[in-house]
């Protein structure tokens, strides 16, 4: 871990939840009901196995320089798919706060909006890490290209 989730331990687990959201309902909906629901769980979960977490929204962009499969033009999912990310201790500290009685209503005004229901997936975090600063950029440069000499 390179710091790049402050307080993330070692062992700790990732969570990934892929929200399809039906036609009926907007952006606007997901991001009112998501934060109504990660607000919870920073209140009642920080001090109980919550690290932090964080919602990303299908922006529609298809990198043709990171994909392999066909020549991409703009995702079908555009501002119709997010993933909610969370970060935890452990996932029994996750189980757990999921069976809170102020997490269960918020989560079923989110599912609602789900055409996919919902599955969510637990990682085991393999690696993470944060930009290097400009001198620390300019330091792994010159050592790779000195090692990239001696061999």
């Amino acid at each position: 871990m390179s710091g790049f989730i402050p307080d993330f331990p070692a062992d700790g687990v990732v969570t990934v939840n892929r929200v399809l959201l039906k036609p009926e309902y907007s952006v606007d909906d997901l991001e009112e009901r998501v934060a109504l629901l990660c607000e919870n769980v920073k209140t009642y979960h920080s001090e109980t196995g919550f690290v932090g977490g964080f919602v990303a929204l299908n922006s529609g962009a298809i990198s043709n320089e990171g994909s392999t499969a066909g020549q991409a033009v703009e995702s079908p999912l555009k501002d119709r798919e997010a993933l909610i990310v969370t970060f935890w201790r452990s996932f029994e500290e996750h189980e757990a706060s999921h069976r809170s009685e102020t997490f269960q209503p918020l989560f079923r005004q989110v599912l609602e909006l789900c055409v996919n229901g919902n599955e969510e997936i637990a990682y085991r975090m393999l690696w993470s890490g944060k930009a290097y600063s400009a001198e620390e950029a300019a330091q792994a440069r010159a050592t790779k290209e000195q090692y990239a000499r001696a061999a």
